[in-house]
């Protein structure tokens, strides 16, 4: 027997999908819980595994668009494979017995008249004056129609004639070994300037800012630079109208500021070896900016509020998503009650959503719900940036590379490890007042850690 494979169901709004890969080829023997291959939504890549043991017989190839429920594959279990073999033995015997009547091949098929007809449309009509061959039939390819881009170039450039050419390419083209062939048998041919025409001096005479116009744009066109052209993955739609979307429906803005990291990266250094030897987890920067964001959120609630209509609506929870770069994109899953968890909860749940994404098992709950973004382009160089919303989230956090510049500090110079950072908001329902304050709340619970602690 055998068992369909579909495509699952990755959400109530999600209709259809991208079939990216196939994990397996057609006729592999797959185990339950193999992966089989891997969809992609607008919002979300899915690995999708197998269900059943037996010999996988792919029906959809790779890069088709899928609707949710569609059979892409069955597996052929054991017992349909012995079924199989059993009835070919039979298939081929009755093949045997049955005696072949030879067909007639398609030269006997053809008469005297259709072998007359097919000569007929092969031969070159003469003229009946001079006995010489005709002209071409009209249908039949000139040299012009084969000639590529750089040939044509090559004749222009040593003024050669194009109709001159004896074509020795295959499909009657006229290749680049042609043309140098003619103006070596030519000898000074080609140096003795080009003559032009009455018609052809005329027109030059006439329109001579348009022809040199045309000269000029048809020496910049390079037609034979390469490039590449693929249509976008729905993800990479999904983000770009996504963004474009908080791009035209908020008022955003961004303010700046910046931060003394030593005290941090003190603490960090001094427990984290300890830290990871408890919980079995790497003590990062992420979970002192998340733990700091809810600080200010709490402070500032219009950061966490949506703007629904005409009317604001407050979250008395915080959802913080964290941005994390894939391959295929940029995704934003949610650290759901992120206040309730301590900073080894927080670190895990970033570490999980890391290997959901590198695994493709990424679901589409674990992107939906946030309230606040933080997005840290520093562990990619940047320096500044202003990030844009997360529609129709209020406000984004954007952390940045540390990077040890001299600031002053009690009326010295010193030099610190600093870090710029940018919080961009919708100014609709958030005031720069709002926003200044929330970055200044952010910007004391990093240099004074203590503060988290004993939440002042």
């Amino acid at each position: 027997m055998s068992r369909d494979v579909t495509v699952p169901s990755v959400g109530e709004s999600i209709t259809e999908a991208l079939l990216v890969q196939w994990l397996k080829n057609d006729g592999d023997q797959v185990k339950i819980d193999n992966p089989l291959f891997v969809i992609e939504t607008d919002k979300v890549t899915l690995e999708v595994t197998a269900d059943t043991d037996g010999e996988l017989k792919i029906k959809i190839k790779e890069g088709e668009t899928v609707s949710i429920g569609m059979v892409v594959a069955v597996i052929e279990t054991s017992g349909e494979k012995q079924k199989e073999r059993s009835e070919k033995p039979r298939e081929q015997e009755r093949e045997e017995d049955t005696p072949t009547v030879p067909q007639p091949s398609e030269k006997e098929e053809m008469t005297d008249q259709t072998k007359k007809n097919e000569l007929e449309k092969k031969k070159i009509p003469e003229n009946r004056e001079t006995g010489e061959p005709a002209e071409k039939p009209q249908d039949a390819a000139t040299p012009k129609d084969n000639i590529a881009p750089s040939v044509r170039r090559l004749a222009q450039e040593n003024r050669v004639n194009l109709s001159d050419i004896t074509a020795s390419g295959p499909g009657g083209r006229i290749t680049k070994g042609d043309i140098l062939l003619f103006i070596e048998s030519s000898g000074d041919r080609a140096d003795e300037p080009d003559t032009p025409s009455p018609d052809k001096a005329a027109r030059e005479k006439a329109e001579p800012d348009k022809i040199e116009q045309a000269k000029t744009e048809t020496d910049s066109v390079e037609p034979d630079e390469p490039v590449t052209r693929e249509p976008m993955t729905p993800i990479r739609r999904k983000i770009a109208a996504h963004l474009l979307t908080a791009r035209q429906n908020t008022a955003m803005l961004t303010t700046f500021n910046e931060i003394d990291m030593s005290r941090i990266m003190a603490l960090r250094q001094a427990y984290k070896v300890p830290f990871k030897e408890k919980h079995q987890v790497s003590l990062g920067y992420m979970s002192f900016f998340i733990k700091a964001c809810i600080a200010a959120l709490q402070q500032c609630p219009q950061v966490n509020a949506f703007v629904d209509g005409n009317d604001i609506v407050y979250h008395h929870y915080y959802h913080v998503g964290v941005a994390i770069g894939s391959g295929k994109g940029l995704v934003v899953p949610v650290i759901r009650h992120a206040d309730r968890l301590d900073y080894a909860g927080i670190e895990k749940a970033i570490v999980d959503f890391v290997e959901k994404i590198g695994n493709n098992r990424l679901a589409l709950a674990d992107l939906q719900g946030g309230t606040f973004t933080i997005s840290n382009g520093g562990i990619y160089g940047s320096l500044l940036s202003t990030p844009i919303l997360n529609s129709p989230q209020s406000g984004i956090l954007g952390m940045h590379k540390i990077e040890k510049r001299p600031v002053v500090v009690d009326d010295e110079v010193v030099i610190r490890p600093m870090m710029y950072v940018a919080l961009s908001y919708d100014h609709r329902i958030v005031d720069g007042r709002e926003a200044v304050t929330f970055l200044k709340q952010i910007k004391a619970c990093i240099e004074n850690p203590e503060r988290m602690l004993l939440e002042v």
